[in-house]
This record gives structure tokens, C-alpha cells and sequence, in this order.
């Protein structure tokens, strides 16, 4: 299935095999964590997602409010997500840079989540601005959520504020 979404895509066949991006399978137990932004159902794996729902109530009693924006992602929509960039004539190269091929993205993980905060768009460098952010710097890894992708990261993807994931 991999090989062929990434056939369709134009995938190189050696994406991956620098040992930089490491391959997700699929998480199979999830549970619902509420809607994001566009009121599309999010999923985490069930430890994840205690640990997300206690990370926002915190946030909370502190007076930020955490978004979720993406959670678990199977490999067929991180496909969709890739097509539609290309069919809005982005080149692959550059949506590499941002979105990793089907097999290799950590929300497939169900462990990682985009988070957004009221005031500042989702999913832009904007959000280090914010006080989720500075709040998130400061205690996340209380919850076990690190920032996977900060500037000058080892995978080669964009600076990422927004993009948290469970460690362990």
C-alpha cells in the first residue's frame, strides 16, 4: 500500500533510507479527543490522549487555551493531504519540506498533535508568539509532549512551534 501511494505521488524510492525521518506505522486503538478547527473529529492513542485532555485542562486553570488541529493521521489522508498540494501546483520538493510522505509522518503515531491557540493562525511560525506557546516551552514535558520539529531540525522539516508529540 505504502509503495504505491508513493508510486502515485511521485515519492522518490529512497525517501527514507537517509535514517533521518523515521518510518509510523498506523496507530489501531484511538480515541476521540474532540473536534478541531473545522469541526473534524481527532483522535490520539488512549494514553496520548489522557495525557493531551490533562495538558489542556492545566493550560486552562492557567488561563490559555490549547486547539487541537491534527492528531492521528492514517497513511491515506496524509496522501490526500500531499495531492492536494501538488494539484494546487506546489512542487513535491517543497511539500516535502512540510508534510512527510505516507509511512513517515508521526501523527500516524496517533502520539503527535498540531495545537493552536485563539488569536494566532494555526499552523504558522506566529504561534511562538503566543502564550500557548511560551506556556507549552514551559510545561509540557510535564505531560510528556516534547516540540519534535524545532529550527534546524535533524528530519530537514520546516520550524514547527505548533507540533508536539508524546515521548516514550
Amino acid at each position: 500500500m505504502l509503495r504505491q501511494l508513493h508510486t502515485e505521488l511521485g515519492i522518490p524510492d529512497d525517501y527514507g533510507l537517509d535514517g533521518l525521518r523515521p518510518a509510523f506505522e498506523e496507530a489501531t486503538e484511538l480515541l476521540e479527543v474532540g473536534p478541531n478547527l473545522v469541526g473534524r473529529m481527532q483522535r490520539l492513542t488512549p494514553e496520548t490522549a489522557a495525557n493531551w485532555q490533562e495538558m489542556q485542562a492545566a493550560a486552562r486553570d492557567d488561563g490559555v487555551m490549547l486547539l487541537i488541529v491534527s492528531g492521528f493521521r492514517s497513511f491515506e489522508y496524509q496522501a490526500s493531504l500531499i495531492r492536494k498540494k501538488i494539484n494546487a501546483g506546489q512542487s513535491l520538493s517543497d511539500i516535502l519540506a512540510v508534510n512527510a510522505a505516507p509511512g513517515f509522518s508521526e501523527h500516524h503515531s496517533g502520539k503527535a498533535i498540531d495545537i493552536a491557540t485563539p488569536g494566532s493562525r494555526p499552523l504558522t511560525e506566529e504561534f511562538e508568539a503566543s502564550d500557548a506557546f511560551a506556556w507549552l516551552q514551559k510545561s509540557a514535558a510535564g505531560f510528556g509532549f516534547s516540540m519534535t520539529y524545532p529550527r534546524a531540525n535533524r528530519q530537514g522539516f520546516i520550524y514547527e512551534p505548533w507540533h508536539w508529540a508524546k515521548t516514550g
